[in-house]
């Protein structure tokens, strides 16, 4: 059974940084693109940050420049980075990924940016 674990988040002053983790544990045969939503205020999942298997990225506008995502294949691990965290990026993220061709949500972490 494929399982994907979130730590890292946490309560934070605006200005401040985190750094997520997502480890990818169970039978891995193939492990494709990796990413981290947010939950919105209605309750709908927000794409934040992507990376492919070949290292391509992708950034939702509201996080460019500030969020970084990097994965390591051996540690099945994605991370992201995120620097200059402001009250709105408060939210539930969640580590999403492509694991032997099905897609796979973790239980989310919660970050709480204060202003």
């Amino acid at each position: 059974q494929v399982q994907l674990v979130e730590s890292g988040g946490g309560l934070v002053q605006a200005g401040g940084s985190l750094r997520l983790s997502c480890v990818v544990s169970g039978t891995i045969f193939s492990l494709n693109k990796m990413g981290w939503y947010r939950q919105t205020p209605d309750d709908l999942r927000e794409f934040v940050a992507t990376i492919t298997s070949d290292g391509k990225t992708n950034y939702a506008d509201f996080v460019k420049g500030r969020f970084t995502i990097s994965r390591d294949d051996y540690k099945n691990t994605v991370w992201l980075q995120m620097n200059s965290l402001k009250p709105e990026d408060t939210s539930v993220y969640y580590c999403n990924a492509e694991v032997n061709w099905s897609d796979y949500w973790g239980r989310g972490t919660q970050v709480t940016v204060s202003s």
